[in-house]
């Protein structure tokens, strides 16, 4: 379980610190149905990696990720070599498409329609950037090939497919744990929070890329020479 935990661990990071959903979900705060739909998102959010991810892992695990002796199957390290070329290719990307400074980072149209959205059209917008965005879902689909590929029984990989799925969610978790419960300085914290991952969201994923797109890569070939 210690070892599928800790193969999954940075793809779950990754996703938690996805600057997309925190912003959406801050934004959603501020909205006259903020907390009625903050919460939603939420909770979408997170049913929707939870689906996703025991999907994936049995997938994983009906297409026999570990071998006999308990380590990752062959070609969960072909696979491991694929993502992490990806990654690297998609830090590269981010990297090239940062906004110059001096230049705002162009706003989704949809994020200027979230003062009139519902609690279901919160939870279906949660649902699609959690796992129809195709980051998160090579993200996902990383981690469960992590967690299928390792020694743990069903017991361990259930508990680290449920570790995965709450690391994930802290991105719209912490939040609206702060909007709930933050006080007279909510408002200023998570405008804060709103404003530098603004600034800052394409320096952040490309830098996320690179490190996991190294770390897949190195695990591929430690794998693969095994």
């Amino acid at each position: 379980m210690g070892d599928a935990i800790g193969q999954m661990l940075p793809s779950a990071v990754g996703i938690a610190i996805s600057p997309m959903p925190m912003i959406a979900v801050i934004l959603m705060l501020a909205t006259p149905k903020g907390r009625t739909n903050g919460l939603a998102f939420a909770a979408g959010w997170t049913v929707s990696l939870a689906v996703a991810a025991t999907v994936l892992v049995l997938l994983g695990t009906g297409a026999d990720a570990a071998d006999v002796d308990g380590g990752p199957a062959a070609w969960t390290s072909w696979l491991k070599l694929a993502l992490g070329v990806l990654f690297i290719l998609l830090a590269f990307k981010q990297f090239r498409g940062r906004p110059r400074e001096g230049h705002p980072t162009p706003i989704p149209k949809w994020m200027a329609a979230i003062d009139r959205f519902t609690p279901g059209k919160a939870v279906g917008l949660a649902a699609l950037l959690a796992v129809a965005n195709p980051k998160n879902l090579v993200l996902l689909l990383g981690g469960a090939v992590a967690i299928a590929g390792s020694g743990a029984d069903t017991g361990g990989k259930t508990v680290a497919v449920v570790v995965m799925v709450l690391v994930a969610s802290l991105c719209t978790a912490v939040p609206v744990t702060v909007f709930l419960f933050g006080g007279a300085r909510t408002a200023g914290i998570l405008g804060g929070w709103k404003t530098w991952m603004s600034a800052h969201s394409a320096a952040i994923m490309a830098v996320l890329f690179a490190v996991l797109g190294s770390k897949y890569v190195g695990d591929a070939v430690s794998g693969l020479s095994a």
